[in-house]
């Protein structure tokens, strides 16, 4: 590891790096936006990029269901239907598999 980065992490600097390319108007709005904010460009995009990561993944890894949605998963929930024949021949598959490991 380079001293400089020996140096950073006892410090609890940071030393991770992301480069993007940009357009010259990308650029300049960024860097707008930055000014309005009264950031520098690194704290503005980190930030901008950090939040729209956190949205991404809440986005991911939620549901929204609609209104009838939501009363058919509940219903299911509370009244689940009666195991068909495949939901019964898979347990039988399950258990051969389970009992010959």
């Amino acid at each position: 590891m380079a001293l400089v980065e020996k140096k950073m992490q006892q410090r609890g600097g940071k030393i991770q790096r992301i480069e993007a390319r940009l357009t010259p108007d990308q650029k300049s709005r960024i860097e707008y936006a930055a000014s309005l904010k009264r950031k520098s460009v690194s704290e503005f995009i980190i930030s901008s990029a950090d939040s729209a990561a956190v949205e991404a993944i809440e986005k991911h890894e939620s549901w929204t269901l609609s209104r009838e949605d939501q009363k058919r998963f509940v219903g299911a929930l509370l009244r689940p239907p009666a195991p068909n024949k495949r939901l019964k021949a898979a347990v039988v598959r399950y258990k051969r598999l389970v009992a010959n490991s």
